[in-house]
């Protein structure tokens, strides 16, 4: 087992999501899903993963299969789903992104009630008299 490799408890748990091969099980599953992880975590190409892991055209292929069957999201859907039974979520980890994604412009023509769309134009003169004030202090 190469460092980082999942452990046999980790592996029990993962290997329930894992789909089997077209003519039963692959003999090597463990590997192949040791060596994407692998690759992951270096972060780097598929032709650079060690030869302990098998060929990269393999650990390539059976990522693929598996990215296409939806596999990962339901590894970790499970993973979330485990963790709750066993009341160990921790929200501490969890992550936003604050990635700004502008909407295309077909994404203007969203129905508001009126009564609304008044409120959030004072919402937003407000905000912009605000703004220019504490521009003119500086």
């Amino acid at each position: 087992m190469a460092r980082g490799d999942l452990s046999d408890v980790e592996w029990e748990l993962v290997e329930l999501f894992l789909p089997l091969g077209e003519r039963g099980p692959v003999p090597d599953l463990r590997r192949l899903f040791n060596a994407v992880m692998w690759r992951f975590k270096a972060g780097c190409p598929w032709r650079d993963v060690p030869q302990e892991y098998g060929s990269w055209s393999t650990v390539y292929g059976a990522f693929q299969r598996w990215a296409a069957a939806g596999t990962f999201r339901m590894l970790m859907e499970g993973m979330i789903a485990e963790a709750a039974a066993r009341d160990q979520v921790d929200l501490d980890l969890v992550s936003v992104d604050s990635t700004v994604a502008r909407a295309h412009h077909h994404a203007a023509g969203m129905a508001v009630d009126p009564e609304l769309l008044d409120e959030l134009e004072k919402a937003v003169a407000e905000e912009k008299g605000l703004l220019e004030r504490g521009k003119a202090h500086r």
